[in-house]
């Protein structure tokens, strides 16, 4: 064994954090969302300026300030998100199709927002699984979506079923290179994937910047932004205008699902997960510890950049500086949310994007700054990173300790 597969062997402190983070019940996990909405609704209240006026007057003008503040707030929140109940029902009643269109938009806008989510939830969860802690998702959804629009724009008066493809296996390879790099230094020197997928980020936005102010950019237009794709290359909205959604949020659960039979029903997934729980167990069986690691990379970043095809292709039809507002970031907190699962990782992303949407919506109507969404989600995950905390605000009992098996037979993952 070389001493560069010596450190890619060793359990780092990340791979520690991340295994005790997936040791946590379903129970901690809903009491951690639920507690960071409480949360949140506190830190609404405590920064809403007519709450103190209403107590500078009286107490109990101040306690009913205090319940109107929380019920606008997580009203707006969900009729941002979901639409309003009694609209919905009206148009559905009605019969008119542009009706339910309407009213059912807030939903799938929703859903729009939790696609990229899905896309690079996934990403960083599957490098959770093999012990690796891809922070470049970020970066690689951006050069993901510059190889996107690159095919879209450059591709003149190909069929739609062949240009779609195209573009979003461009985003996926362009992604997969991105995430391949940091990985085979991993694999091959021990540098820490962390500093890597950090510093790539920063060479994809300002590579993004270069090429979005040079031979990307639209001549047409005076800001730094790409002309728009061919429409041969939009993946298809299913609803008419004012509704977005569009066929990527099925391609996303299509991802979802090809991870999960990747890592829970085949020999190679069973190697991977063996890899992240246990590297030297995995060695001592006969794995290939270096390949893993640069596959396992290559595959995160790949998704990644199907983030950022999806939001060219489904959603913007164009590329523009900061275009991503931080998809990739978020979605480490979407792994960790998820238990690193691909199903737990679409129900986080759902969650967040319903939050991402509704905030609109609150802060339009009930004057609550849209940051605190960013506030909610902070608390939720440091709520999750610390299960302690919530075991002990709600007494529940440590959980017994159970590790995931490791056996040094590849035959028996099957």
């Amino acid at each position: 064994m070389t001493t560069s597969e010596k450190e890619t062997a060793k359990p780092g402190a990340f791979s520690v954090f991340i295994e005790e983070v997936r040791k946590n019940s379903l129970t901690v996990t809903i009491l951690a969302i639920i507690s960071g909405l409480l949360a949140g609704g506190i830190i609404a209240v405590v920064t809403t300026e007519a709450v103190y006026q209403a107590v500078g007057h009286s107490f109990f003008a101040g306690i009913q300030a205090i319940f109107v503040v929380f019920w606008n707030t997580y009203r707006a929140l969900f009729t941002g998100s979901v639409g309003v109940p009694a609209d919905i029902i009206a148009a559905i009643g009605s019969g008119s199709s542009d009706a339910v269109n309407r009213a059912l938009s807030p939903f799938f806008e929703s859903l729009v927002q939790s696609t990229p989510y899905m896309f690079a939830g996934l990403a960083v969860a599957l490098g959770f699984r093999v012990g690796l802690f891809n922070i470049g998702a970020e970066g690689q959804i951006f050069v993901g979506a510059l190889a996107t629009v690159w095919v879209g724009t450059s591709l003149k008066g190909w069929p739609a079923i062949a240009h779609i493809p195209l573009a979003l296996l461009a985003g996926a390879a362009a992604g997969g290179i991105w995430g391949m790099i940091p990985g085979w230094l991993k694999a091959k020197t021990g540098a820490h994937e962390v500093i890597n997928t950090i510093m790539m980020n920063y060479i994809a936005f300002r590579l993004s910047e270069y090429l979005l102010t040079g031979v990307l950019r639209d001549p047409n237009k005076p800001i730094p932004i790409s002309a728009q794709i061919e429409k041969s290359a939009w993946l298809p909205r299913l609803f008419d205008d004012p509704n977005r959604f569009h066929l990527g949020f099925f391609i996303a659960l299509l991802m979802a699902l090809l991870v999960y039979i990747l890592l829970f029903k085949t020999t190679w997934g069973f190697e991977l997960r063996t890899v992240g729980s246990n590297p030297n167990a995995a060695k001592y069986s006969g794995m290939n510890i270096v390949r893993s690691t640069v596959i396992t990379m290559i595959l995160s970043g790949a998704l990644a950049g199907m983030a950022g095809a999806n939001e060219v292709l489904g959603v913007n039809h164009n590329l523009g500086v900061a275009f991503s507002s931080g998809y990739g970031f978020d979605s480490i907190a979407l792994a960790l949310l998820g238990n690193s699962h691909p199903l737990g990782v679409v129900l986080a992303a759902l969650l967040f994007g319903f939050l991402r949407n509704g905030a609109i919506q609150m802060q339009l109507t009930a004057g609550i700054p849209i940051d605190i969404i960013s506030v909610l989600q902070a608390l939720i995950l440091a709520f999750i990173a610390a299960p302690a905390i919530i075991r002990t605000i709600y007494r529940l009992k440590e959980p017994k300790p159970v590790g995931e098996l490791v056996t040094t037979s590849a035959k028996e993952g099957k």
